[in-house]
């Protein structure tokens, strides 16, 4: 396992540098559009197509777009859904891995449970020597790790994942809505009228009940 990781680990520091990710989009990208049509990678690129002009219609429908802002609109989201696709491909591919090391340690298959323990614990102390380093002295280590870190009725610390993705959510409008203000008030773009008609125009796009 160790010999894995450290052959691996130049390969994902490549792979995590934008740049490299960026030209892998595009690389994608060419090869879908050069696919024939009958091919699955054909039909693929093709509803692609179809999403991207959706999208630039309904940026055009609420405020002015011509040829050059059209044009990086659509190179724009077309980097952009394939991008997002990769992540879900890429999500899916590290569940399923993880899945399987899962059952394969469960299972002790090959004889690889030790080797996987003797890994996930050398991570799980790397994580716990920065909680344990901000433990003061006259709290005990079991009633501060039951407080914090590993309660003692076995509930994760974390709130559940609606509300995370609730919060997530939130805080990534605020983010929204902050920057489309600046823009705004100091730059050329009326970012926050855009925003605005597009509020407006997907509203009015819902057919009501």
């Amino acid at each position: 396992m160790r010999l894995i990781k450290l052959l691996a680990a130049p390969l994902r520091s490549i792979v995590r540098f934008p740049l490299v990710q960026l030209l892998v989009v595009v690389a994608v990208i060419l090869v879908l559009q050069a696919a024939d049509n009958n091919s699955a990678f054909g039909r693929i690129f093709n509803g692609l197509d179809k999403l991207v002009d959706a999208t630039v219609g309904l940026f055009s429908a609420v405020f002015t777009v011509k040829s050059f802002t059209k044009s990086w609109l659509t190179s724009g989201f077309m980097i952009a859904y394939v991008y997002l696709a990769c992540l879900l491909v890429l999500a899916l591919v590290r569940v399923t891995i993880g899945a399987f090391v899962y059952l394969v340690a469960r299972s002790n298959a090959f004889g690889l449970r030790n080797a996987i323990a003797r890994e996930r614990g050398i991570a799980a102390y790397r994580a716990w020597v920065p909680f344990e380093r901000i433990r003061p002295a006259h709290i005990p280590q079991q009633e501060w790790e039951e407080a914090f870190a590993w309660p003692a009725n076995n509930e994760p610390p974390y709130p559940p994942l609606a509300r995370r993705i609730l919060s997530g959510t939130i805080s990534y409008v605020t983010v929204l809505l902050v920057a489309a203000v600046l823009l705004q008030a100091f730059t050329p773009f009326p970012a926050l009228t855009w925003l605005g008609e597009l509020i407006k125009y997907v509203a009015r796009s819902i057919p009501s009940g």
